[in-house]
């Protein structure tokens, strides 16, 4: 099942992506949702920067790992043996989709980057006067965590969203010794704005600095390869999440040296995490149980390499070629539309250098209520709003810093209605030519003002409501 620690060969260049072939192999995209004009349709998600569905090679593996699944370590039994293995195959591929140094380099398993990126805070050694360098792009989870630990500089972003590397080259000869990490995203979850990791690495070890990524978003988008440490352009720490990666079981991983986590005791202690335990004193288990404190997610790990099989098999160079041409159509067809503006990099000719998230809005219409006819009336799965990026997104609205004291008002006296915002189109391995053209459609229809639905906001949330559309979510799922 899951005995082999190698992954499948990677595709040649050249060979092509059968679009349809990875459609088959993905759970849900026959399901149908119901519109306004009382027909049903095949849901098209587009909201995959958020999370991706899983894949039908995930929920088979794990039907046929459940009957012989149990508590793993220290169990006796042959069902505990076999999880044991399970679980532990899960890390080696893990760990080899990504590339790690074995010799010097561990897998953690963690519920997501969320907490991979807290668990980092806590284990990276940091003092009060320390500086952790991040961008003005990254997610709040890259930003929030360090916050508590250290004082945090962030790098600029150009007014297309890209990083300003010239200023991070600035801000390390500013802060100088006190710059102790770089944590930097691979890739934006806004913009879809991919950053040069390997080129960033080399900077961070000239200035004797290690750097941890966030690869949450370019995780299941290109390929990753951390590198031996002896190699300038190494990854010394890389977080990510399967939920993004086709494999939604709560598994997340944080990558990094082996010496980082021998040092003091986890974060977390309790069962597994120990060698001995005395009235007086604890010896600590080694790096990397030390850190999976209580019973650990063999399901999820097992899920998660599920996956990174998966998207091996497929090639990730030839899914990126498949991305960046459904990008470079897509950013074609919504240039057409009058009154649509692209955010990021719009340019077509430059798909192929950046990943498959594209956020716009639409001239005189709220974010809200593109998004909410985007499902109601055309079964469409986007995401709107700030995506937590909240520094990023003002800085590509171009708002002034008064207008946003005033909407942060707003929000704090609990209406949301005036948030300022994106809408935000991301694509998975298996989104097709003619589920953009029936986006485009939609986008173009609304830009016309063609809007069916008499829609209705809440100030609280934001949302728009269509006041006759509430169909019955029992009827579809209900436990």
């Amino acid at each position: 099942m899951l005995a082999e620690t190698t992954l499948p060969r990677t595709p040649r260049a050249g060979e092509g992506l059968a679009v349809e072939e990875v459609r088959q192999r993905v759970v849900g995209l026959d399901v149908r949702v119901p519109l306004l004009d009382g027909s049903q349709r095949p849901y098209i998600n587009l909201d995959n920067a958020a999370s991706t569905p899983a894949f039908w090679d995930v929920v088979e593996t794990l039907d046929l790992f459940l009957p012989w699944y149990a508590s793993i370590h220290r169990g006796t039994g042959f069902k505990s043996e076999l999880a044991t293995q399970a679980y532990d195959d899960a890390r080696s591929l893990v760990g080899y989709f990504f590339g790690i140094d074995r010799a010097s380099q561990v897998v953690i398993f963690v519920k997501n980057t969320t907490e991979a990126l807290n668990k980092a805070a806590r284990r990276i050694h940091l003092a009060e006067d320390d500086v952790v360098l991040i961008s003005l792009m990254e997610h709040h989870s890259n930003d929030l965590p360090w916050r508590g630990q250290a004082q945090v500089v962030h790098a600029a972003v150009t007014a297309d969203g890209h990083l300003d590397v010239e200023d991070l080259r600035r801000k390390f000869v500013q802060y100088g010794p006190r710059v102790k990490l770089l944590a930097i995203t691979g890739a934006s979850n806004v913009t879809g704005s991919l950053n040069p990791i390997h080129e960033l690495a080399e900077l961070a070890h000239q200035h004797a600095v290690p750097i941890l990524v966030d690869a949450a978003q370019l995780a299941p988008h290109r390929a990753i390869n951390l590198l031996p440490a002896n190699n300038p352009g190494h990854i010394d720490f890389l977080v990510a999440s399967a939920h993004k990666m086709y494999a939604p079981y709560g598994t997340g991983v944080l990558i990094g040296p082996r010496g980082a986590f021998e040092q003091d005791g986890p974060d977390y202690s309790g069962g597994g995490t120990v060698e001995i335990v005395t009235e007086d004193e604890v010896y600590w288990n080694s790096p990397p149980e030390r850190d999976e404190a209580g019973s650990p997610n063999v399901v999820g790990a097992v899920a998660m390499a599920t996956a990174c099989r998966v998207l091996t098999e497929f090639g990730m160079d030839r899914l990126a070629e498949h991305e960046a041409a459904l990008t470079r159509y897509t950013l074609t067809e919504l240039s057409k539309i009058p009154g649509l503006e692209i955010y990021g990099d719009s340019d077509p000719a430059r798909a192929d250098q950046r990943l498959g998230v594209i956020p716009l809005n639409i001239k005189g219409l709220s974010h809200f209520l593109v998004a909410s006819v985007l499902s109601v009336e055309y079964g469409i799965g986007v995401r709107n709003g700030c995506f937590c990026a909240h520094p990023y997104v003002l800085r590509l609205l171009d708002i002034p810093d008064p207008v946003a004291w005033s909407w942060r008002k707003q929000v704090i006296s609990g209406v949301r209605a005036h948030l300022p915002g994106l809408v935000r189109i991301s694509f998975g391995c298996y989104n097709s030519a003619e589920e953009v053209d029936w986006l485009v459609r939609a986008l173009r229809n609304i830009a016309r003002g063609e809007i069916a639905g008499d829609y209705e906001q809440d100030l609280a949330s934001g949302r728009f409501q269509e006041r006759s559309f509430r169909p019955e979510l029992d009827e579809y799922f209900k436990l």
